[in-house]
């Protein structure tokens, strides 16, 4: 049986596993695999820790380690590699894949934010019959110098796998003689999980089918050890004891993959997707993911027995935590406080690689004009996502949407769609890109009350990520399975089945994005016209037409709830 070994981390990760190897002509060595997920552009540090410029400077000293120790170090990518940041938006990706060419990945795999860019170029879906969905994708793919890889993205017109320029179902790796294959894989809810136009014409295959059928060939083609990079995820609240699951959500779709794989036949996942922290084994596969936009990384060392080509030996480590610089308490610091230090990992002081630093340095010059812009209020608290959806964010997000567009309502996916809070002090452009970094359009639909109401009555079912609504307050009670759904405008009125509503969304939302708009979507779509505003756009121009100084309380609805919904709305009330 493998032997358990676990080494516990804070902040900094110092030693390891008694089971190391000795030297490089020794039969067995350490595979260190380190897995990074849901980057989304994140080039500096995000409270106090993280950064892809830390993180190259860990990669850089596990790497130093394991050439003292006759070991390999491999670096692997869950997906979502570049939508989120300025530094990463104002090129579509491209100072991201440069700075994971300065790092050296060996793989990654495709997120459902990948197609966030369409077409190459400052159209965000495509305009002309020529345009490309996927040519920003498609180039950032031709800019990498490691493989990117997709097994279950189908082409709808072909039946087969995507066939693109540097992107494969997976790839052999040789390790020192070692075979290592990596499969990429991408969730199933991908399609509604990005501009919908983008993704047009690809299927996402089941999960566990295509990397069996791709595990399966990696083995009889030599595969020691097999890899797959999930754009896929869970979250486990405990990491101390990895064959402990009972602080994981097992209902996450890759623990439900993981659970239905033949044993053997896959060794570990990278996951990412939800931003959950894993650290598990499920199945006898060892599973890593961390929080997004670098705050946290995946380790799993691997002691192989070179003659055999097998595992002999697995220790998987908490969610690493990188820190950019600690102070005396041994604290996470980046802003000089507490005589800050560089951290050590592996004994090893850790310094950013002067390559990924150079790309960082000159994607935030390009961005820091722009980012800086002040757009003329000053907040006097933070306004944050607390509340979701009726939050003091979201709230101002839908009224301020609704304020610049013709309509009478307006709805957006403020649990997912807003990325980041604004905190105390000037507003910035750099603030509002943050909260809204996606370029997604306003459309104004005109709908009956009917269809509002069988909108809103989905919604009423969804208490975790119910869309936030502006301009109508929505009351909604159920007798004996029967619900009724009551929509008052701010002006008073009720709307009426017969009434007509212009509904303030954006094309994500419009082309199927979260389920949101799914009951009134034609089956032919909406017709869309060209040319709306960008929805961050409106946001901006609310700042700018608001001056003065603004506070949380200001936005808050527990008086009067936009939402009204029993806690205990039964699962099968319906209109």
């Amino acid at each position: 049986m493998t032997a358990r070994c676990l080494v516990l981390v804070s902040f900094v990760l110092i030693g390891g596993c008694a089971a190391t190897a000795p030297d490089k002509d020794a039969q067995r060595f350490t595979l260190s695999v380190i897995g990074t997920n849901d980057v989304h552009g994140a080039f500096a540090p995000q409270q106090n820790q993280g950064g892809l410029v830390t993180i190259s400077g860990y990669v850089d000293a596990l790497r130093a380690t394991r050439a003292a120790d006759g070991g390999a170090v491999l670096l692997i990518d869950a997906g979502d590699m570049w939508q989120g940041t300025l530094e990463a938006n104002l090129v579509e990706g491209k100072s991201v894949v440069e700075a994971y060419n300065a790092m050296g990945f060996d793989a990654a795999t495709i997120g459902n934010h990948e197609f966030d860019f369409g077409p190459e170029g400052d159209a965000a879906t495509p305009r002309n019959p020529g345009d490309d969905p996927r040519g920003a994708l498609k180039q950032r793919a031709r800019e990498m110098n490691f493989p990117l890889l997709s097994a279950n993205l189908i082409d709808e017109a072909t039946g087969k796998h995507i066939d693109w320029d540097n992107v494969s179902p997976s790839v052999m790796l040789d390790v020192q003689g070692i075979q290592v294959g990596v499969i990429g894989v991408i969730t199933r809810s991908a399609p509604a999980m990005t501009i919908k136009s983008n993704i047009a014409g690809l299927e996402v295959e089941p999960l566990a089918r295509a990397i069996t059928r791709e595990a399966e060939r990696l083995r009889a083609a030599g595969a020691h050890l097999v890899f797959v990079a999930a754009h896929a995820g869970a979250r486990c609240s405990d990491h101390s004891d990895p064959y402990d699951t009972s602080a994981c959500n097992m209902q996450g779709e890759i623990m439900q993959v993981a659970q239905t794989l033949q044993p053997g036949l896959v060794d570990h996942i990278f996951a990412g997707h939800v931003h959950g922290p894993i650290a598990h084994i499920v199945n006898e596969i060892s599973i890593t993911s961390g929080e997004a936009r670098t705050e946290q990384f995946g380790r799993v060392d691997f002691i192989v027995d070179r003659a055999a080509g097998a595992v002999i030996d697995r220790t998987v480590f908490p969610p690493q935590v990188p820190c950019p610089w600690v102070n005396d308490g041994n604290e996470c610091v980046w802003d000089g406080s507490g005589n800050p230090v560089r951290p050590t990992y592996e004994g090893i002081p850790i310094e950013p690689n002067p390559a990924v630093a150079d790309v960082s340095d000159r994607a935030v010059a390009y961005a820091e004009a722009i980012k800086n812009e002040p757009l003329g209020p000053v907040l006097e608290t933070p306004i944050t996502l607390e509340g979701n959806p009726e939050s003091p964010l979201g709230n101002l997000f839908v009224d301020a949407v609704l304020a610049g567009a013709d309509g009478d309502i307006a709805i957006h996916n403020v649990s997912g769609g807003i990325r980041a809070v604004l905190d105390a002090g000037p507003v910035t452009f750099g603030d509002v890109y943050q909260v809204m970094p996606f370029d997604n359009r306003v459309i104004v639909l005109d709908l009956s009350g009917a269809e509002v109401r069988s909108i809103m009555a989905a919604q009423a079912h969804y208490e975790r990520r119910r869309a936030g609504i502006a301009g109508v307050r929505v009351k909604v009670r159920c007798n004996e399975g029967a619900m009724d759904v009551r929509m008052t405008l701010d002006d008073g009125r009720i709307i009426g089945d017969d009434d007509r509503v212009r509904l303030v969304a954006n094309d994500f939302l419009a082309l199927g994005g979260d389920g949101i708009l799914t009951p009134v979507i034609p089956e032919d779509g909406f017709d869309i016209s060209e040319g709306e505003v960008l929805t961050r756009d409106l946001l901006v121009e609310w700042f700018r037409a608001t001056p003065g100084r603004l506070r949380a309380s200001q936005f808050l609805t527990q008086g009067e709830p936009r939402w009204d919904v029993p806690a205990d709305l039964p699962a099968d009330c319906s209109l």
